[in-house]
């Protein structure tokens, strides 16, 4: 096993406020290039993606200069801002953010970090539901064949002065087992970033800081869990709040984490009785609020919040059907169908040498993908967006009152439009027969165009950009194809890069591979009406 080194690209607590502190520096002096835009007299924004900078510029016309922190075609799941972003943000006079985790942290703690005092900090996804918004919960049902397991803070962290800018650092700590544990998540274009590696130690001198992983409240990321031989491993995990940069850590609760690496997981030792988890989506979870119905106790937490535990969602069922497990009564199964080699790719090898088998658990998702329980994508449904157009026009009237009747105007005129493309979409999809309304793409973004205008989403995610796909993944995909008659796929064209298996299946099962819009715009589709529109005529197009 190779060490960490050149696998880490994960920035620390203390170098990303430097870097934020030396923005806002040279911000307010002028220095490095990072200047005071030009004052012409229009209200300066700031969004984080473009589609949100589309809908302020619809509703403040010449009178606001607006600008996206995510550049065209950018993936706002895994964005790191610039200086330029940060120059951006100093100077604005309010901005919008989607939220609901759509957006990297990095990105989000920019903003909450540099905007000024007083200046409206919108979430756009969570003031949308005063406006009459329709959110819906994600529900994530990736069928593979071992458990998908990932790590997640439950709640807030409201009483201990956290906000959605703070983290939650979740530690390993040691290692007891056979061989190397390595805990991973593959980004957007196939870089590893590291969580946890044994093959190096536990260093606590630094506070494991480089076996540490960073989370949001109330989130969940997913990741890869590779393992070098088979047997019995038991992880120890500890997890901290650091409300805000100041403040000291808050010790949230210590747990063992046992894994059965290919043998069987009845039979572990000192586990009899032991709950087995081999199957559905489940989280190593730290409680943050210490509502965890008592499991938190049984693990070691410190005071009334805390608790590292599993909270489980076996069959998919989404939190209606979620379990909490204590970690020391429950196993991990890794089983032998988990089997894989370490990729070719130089990037992986502190996974070991090329070829090698290691069992792992794979990340099922692809991306930095880090989220809450609500599907942040509101704007697949046109009615959405309207909410959203009403809480920009109201924000501007408030900081611009001047000029109220200008942006009600604007904004008036823009729903308008709105609601033309609402009917165009609903009556183009519903020209597809029932029986043929089913999405299949790599990227989770389209519950919202589901549920709005009657599309089964059957989506397909491969577990790992950087390996070739499992044979029974290849069959699964496939099988969905022909089972559902589907006569096309779909990718979103800032994705194509991480989609060639999706591509490859397709043109074995003789389908059609179809564009469909979900983040980001392109040079073809620049504004959130002609997305839309695109999208609807894409379904209909190749699915009618």
């Amino acid at each position: 096993m190779t060490g960490k080194s050149g696998t880490r690209r994960r920035p620390t607590s203390a170098v990303r406020a430097v870097v934020l502190a030396a923005a806002l520096a040279m911000s307010a002096s002028g220095c490095g290039g990072i200047t005071n835009p030009a004052d012409d007299g229009r209200v300066s924004v700031v969004t984080t993606t473009g589609i949100l900078a589309d809908l302020a510029r619809h509703v403040g016309g010449d009178l606001v200069d607006v600008e996206s922190l995510v550049p065209e075609g950018g993936d706002p799941h895994s964005y790191e801002p610039s200086l330029r972003d940060i120059r951006d943000v100093v100077y604005a006079d309010a901005a919008f953010s989607n939220y609901l985790m759509l957006e990297e942290q990095n990105l989000i703690r920019a903003l909450d970090a540099n905007l000024p005092a007083g200046v409206p900090n919108v979430s756009l996804a969570e003031r949308a539901v005063q406006y009459a918004a329709e959110i819906i919960p994600l529900v994530e049902n990736v069928n593979l064949d071992t458990i998908w397991l990932g790590l997640r803070v439950r709640g807030t962290g409201e009483e201990l002065g956290a906000t959605r800018s703070s983290e939650v650092r979740l530690k390993a700590t040691g290692l007891e087992g056979p061989g190397e544990l390595v805990g991973y998540l593959t980004e957007t274009f196939g870089e590893p970033a590291v969580f946890f590696d044994s093959s190096d130690g536990f260093d606590a001198g630094d506070g494991y800081e480089d076996d540490t992983a960073l989370l949001p409240p109330d989130a969940h990321t997913h990741m890869s869990w590779a393992f070098t031989e088979p047997g019995v491993y038991r992880l120890q995990m500890t997890a901290e709040a650091v409300p805000t940069p100041q403040s000291r850590p808050v010790p949230l609760g210590q747990s063992v984490i046992t894994f059965a690496v290919g043998v069987d997981p009845h039979s572990v030792p000192g586990m009899a009785g032991a709950a087995v988890l081999d199957s559905g989506h489940a989280d190593v979870t730290v409680d943050l609020d210490g509502t965890a119905n008592g499991a938190d106790g049984a693990d070691g937490a410190h005071g009334a919040h805390g608790g590292l535990y599993l909270y489980a969602d076996p069959e998919g069922g989404g939190a209606a059907r979620q379990e909490v497990h204590a970690a020391s009564e429950t196993v991990i199964e890794v089983p032998n169908k988990a089997v894989t080699e370490v990729p070719g790719d130089p990037r992986f090898r502190m996974l070991g040498r090329a070829g090698d088998d290691i069992h792992q658990l794979p990340q099922a998702v692809l991306g930095r993908h880090v989220h809450g329980e609500i599907d942040p994508h509101l704007w697949q449904n046109v009615r959405n967006a309207m909410a959203y157009v009403k809480i920009i026009r109201d924000v501007l009237i408030d900081i611009d009152p001047e000029h109220a009747a200008d942006y009600r105007a604007n904004a008036s005129s823009y729903l308008s439009e709105l609601e033309e493309l609402d009917r165009y979409v609903t009556e183009t999809i519903a020209g597809i027969p029932e029986s043929r309304r089913h999405l299949v793409t790599t990227h989770d973004a389209f519950g919202y165009l589901g549920e709005a205008y009657d599309v089964s989403i059957a989506g397909f995610v491969t577990p790992n950009p950087a390996t070739e796909p499992s044979l029974a993944e290849r069959r699964r995909l496939g099988e969905t194809i022909v089972n559902l008659s589907v006569p096309a796929v779909f990718l979103e064209p800032n994705l194509r890069s991480r989609s060639s298996t999706l591509v490859q299946v397709a043109e074995e099962q003789g389908v059609e591979v179809c564009t469909i819009y979900g983040d980001a715009f392109d040079e073809e589709v620049t504004d959130y009406v002609e997305m839309m529109r695109a999208n609807a005529d894409s379904l209909r197009a190749c699915l009618g």
